[in-house]
């Protein structure tokens, strides 16, 4: 480390430790001293304890401390006095336009004491003016007008103020003199100023000898030479081939190419025949799209071109010699198409969705074609795909319209995807497509379908009201509120009865509804029309036939038409005692208003007084005897007989029989009436019969047989008169007729029931089957 470094760190490490100690205290008084620059080392510069009155100074620790730390001054501490440490030179320590001032501080430790003091070197006339060049070179044309002044490099001084340069001289000559130009910082610049023309032919070259003076005591100066060289006339401005230029360039030619090489000439010699080239008036477009070589005169792309933005570039070229002059000429640059753009599609109108009962040729689409290349390259084809009702129609330009070929129909197709191919002439062809989507809106022009033309539905009597008994359906093609399908019931002209009150139908989804119990032996089946109606306009409607058949439930018991059971005395068959095993003693009728299996009747003897004497048949009802009839046997016989139907759960009637067995038709008999016997008069009433059975026997039995003579007598008449055709009197009731020849009641047997009016006793005679005619 040096001593002049080291002595600085360690003052201001004292400086630092003192600053925080208290009662210090900093003089605001600063005391000047000046030095000349280059004043030899050791002289003395001033007496601080003169100056400052500050006592001892080895006693209170002085230091003198510039503020580079630099030790330019010695301190003295026995005597005070200030010396210099070393020549100080003020061009070097200071800039050469400034005052040269060096800040320091005296320090006093004991007790702590600043006092500040600045140094100020003074200058003196220690540098010679010098010029940076040796030798300066002025080119002057011959041409030049007296009076034009020529500016030449000016002399360097680092001394400043009146040290510095203050005037210039020039050497005697007829051409030139000098003139100063101030340049307002107290500096002065020469400049040379042309006394008369110039004539290269008579002198070709002037030598002069420029001289800087500056202004102290002992002046000292510099030298400089300027050599001026005369310049010939430009009087010839270069000239081009040709005034106009034309080339044709690719579009796709590369960056830097070449596009075409200008030259011109100049009949001047040296630098006015020295030719550079470049652009004038040029566009920004040509700027930076072209560049030139100043030299060469080759023209060659900065930038791609594009045919479809700039199709022509004019471009300004300008040929400048060394003195000025300059010839122009023009270049034409024709920028060739190449097919490098595909067409383009620009869909104008496009109306979707479209009816589909709209007229022929009616317009969908209209859009726009365009290619931005020229001739075979911006020629364009243009095609849709096969098999689409649609075509394409060629306008204006090169505008299209999409039209349809025929009317559509949505519900065999309701979209179209057209796809536009457009395909240009170029090389090689460049081909785009574009895709519109066309919806078919719909129209009203299907009828509601019914899944079946007919339906037949069954219904079980009896049934719960408002019972769902099927659902009719129906389709319409159509979309929308045009599909919506209302259903209703259609009254028809032949049914009787009010068919609202029977059948009810959802006009919603088409359900059948059943309102009331039916009844099958009313009302076995019936056909109605149900309609079917979208919501379009106008509607359309369609009809289907419904047949309801109304199945048979067993609710009907078998009625018993012979022997009827209301009557006030019970019905009493006589059975002559000496009948064969197989007589038929009487025949059970009976009927059932049900229908099929419901209406097939069983008959099935269930009581009788003698098991074993008499017998049903099963499926006609007739009873017969079993066996030869014995003394042992009662005279009277009381049988009951079940009627049953095939239903399931069958139902059943019950019928009895009184049987009176008799020696003979002759023999009289009473019928025994069912009536309820009180067993305390048992006796009495059964003496009381046998005495007016006893009485009336002979006369009933003798009217009995002498009224059935009578009326076989007239029957037999009546018979003969009619063809042999006997009637039997009277009728049975109405509602006793079996309508479906279900019952036991064939119309194969006829039976004639003959009442007395003297008595509640009955006779039945079985005829013979008469067939009817």
């Amino acid at each position: 480390m040096e001593p002049g470094i080291g002595a600085a760190q360690h003052i201001r490490q004292v400086l630092v430790f003192f600053v925080f100690l208290e009662g210090s205290s900093v003089l605001s008084t600063t005391w000047n001293y000046s030095v000349p620059e280059e004043m030899e080392t050791g002289s003395s510069i001033a007496n601080i304890i003169k100056d400052m009155d500050v006592g001892d100074l080895a006693a209170r620790g002085a230091r003198v401390i510039f503020d580079d730390y630099h030790p330019y001054l010695r301190l003295e501490l026995e005597t005070g006095n200030l010396f210099l440490n070393e020549k100080l030179d003020r061009e070097a320590l200071c800039s050469t336009g400034e005052a040269c001032i060096l800040h320091f501080q005296v320090l006093l430790e004991n007790p702590l004491q600043f006092f500040q003091a600045e140094l100020l070197i003074e200058d003196i006339n220690d540098h010679t003016p010098t010029f940076l060049e040796k030798l300066i070179f002025l080119n002057i044309s011959e041409g030049a007008t007296p009076g034009t002044s020529f500016q030449v490099e000016n002399a360097q001084d680092l001394d400043i103020g009146i040290n510095g340069i203050q005037n210039y001289s020039i050497s005697p000559n007829p051409y030139f003199y000098l003139k100063l130009k101030d340049s307002g910082k107290g500096r002065i610049y020469p400049e040379l100023v042309l006394a008369r023309s110039l004539d290269r032919e008579k002198e070709a070259s002037i030598s002069l000898i420029l001289t800087a003076t500056d202004g102290g005591s002992l002046p000292r100066s510099g030298t400089v030479l300027v050599q001026v060289a005369v310049l010939d006339v430009n009087d010839n401005a270069p000239e081009f081939e040709k005034t106009l230029y034309e080339v044709q360039v690719p579009e796709n030619s590369s960056v830097d190419s070449l596009v075409i090489k200008v030259s011109a000439t100049d009949l001047d010699s040296g630098i006015n025949g020295e030719i550079s080239y470049s652009f004038s008036h040029s566009s920004r477009d040509v700027q930076k799209t072209f560049k030139i070589h100043p030299i060469s005169g080759e023209v060659h792309l900065k930038t791609l071109l594009d045919f479809e933005v700039i199709q022509s570039y004019t471009l300004n070229v300008q040929a400048i010699d060394g003195g000025g002059l300059s010839g122009k000429s023009a270049i034409i640059v024709q920028v060739t198409d190449v097919n490098d753009n595909p067409p383009e599609i620009v869909i104008t109108s496009l109306m979707s969705p479209i009816p589909e009962n709209c007229l022929s040729e009616m317009v969908v689409a209209v859009f726009n074609l365009r290619d931005q290349d020229s001739g075979e390259n911006g020629r364009m084809i243009c095609s849709i795909q096969d098999k689409l009702p649609f075509l394409l129609k060629p306008t204006f330009r090169n505008f299209y319209t999409l039209v349809t070929e025929h009317p559509l129909d949505r519900e065999s197709r309701a979209e179209y995807n057209i796809t536009i191919t457009v395909s240009d002439l170029g090389t090689p062809r460049l081909t785009t497509q574009h895709t519109i989507t066309v919806q078919v809106s719909d129209i009203n022009d299907n009828s509601p379908a019914f899944t079946q033309i007919s339906y037949t539905m069954f219904v079980r009597e009896n049934n719960s009201p408002a019972l769902h008994i099927g659902t009719i359906s129906a389709t319409d093609s159509d979309s929308g509120y045009n599909a919506h399908i209302t259903y209703s019931l259609l009254q028809p002209h032949d049914l009787q009865l009010d068919l609202t009150s029977l059948i009810s139908i959802n006009a919603d989804n088409g359900q059948l509804f059943v309102l009331r119990a039916l009844d099958y032996e009313a009302l076995q089946a019936f056909e109605f029309r149900v309609g079917a109606m979208d919501h379009g306009s106008p509607a359309l409607s369609s009809q289907a036939l419904v047949r309801l058949v109304v199945l048979d439930d067993n609710d009907n018991a078998p009625f018993v038409l012979y022997p009827l059971q209301n009557a006030s005395a019970p019905c009493t068959e006589l059975l002559p005692r000496a009948a064969e095993p197989g007589y038929l003693v009487t025949k059970v009728v009976a009927v059932d208003r049900d229908s099929g299996q419901n209406a097939w009747l069983s008959f099935q003897l269930l009581k009788a007084t003698e098991p074993g004497l008499f017998s049903v048949w099963a499926h006609n009802g007739e009873v017969r005897t079993t066996r030869l009839l014995s003394e042992r046997d009662v005279p009277k016989h009381r049988l009951v007989l079940l009627v049953k139907d095939n239903g399931d759960p069958p139902r059943s009637a019950s019928v009895t029989l009184h049987v009176l067995v008799v020696d003979g038709f002759s023999q009289p008999y009473l019928p025994l009436p069912e009536v309820a016997r009180n067993p305390a008069r048992e006796e009495d009433a059964l003496t009381l019969y046998l005495v007016i059975a006893l009485a009336s026997v002979s006369s009933l039995f003798l009217l009995s047989v002498l009224l059935f003579v009578g009326v076989r007598l007239c029957r037999r008449a009546r018979a003969a008169s009619l063809g042999g055709y006997s009637e039997p009197e009277g009728h049975f009731p109405a509602h006793l007729m079996d309508f479906s020849g279900a019952g036991t009641l064939s119309q194969s047997y006829q039976y004639e029931v003959c009442l007395t009016g003297r008595s509640a006793s009955k006779d039945i005679q079985f005829l013979k089957p008469v067939s009817q005619p």
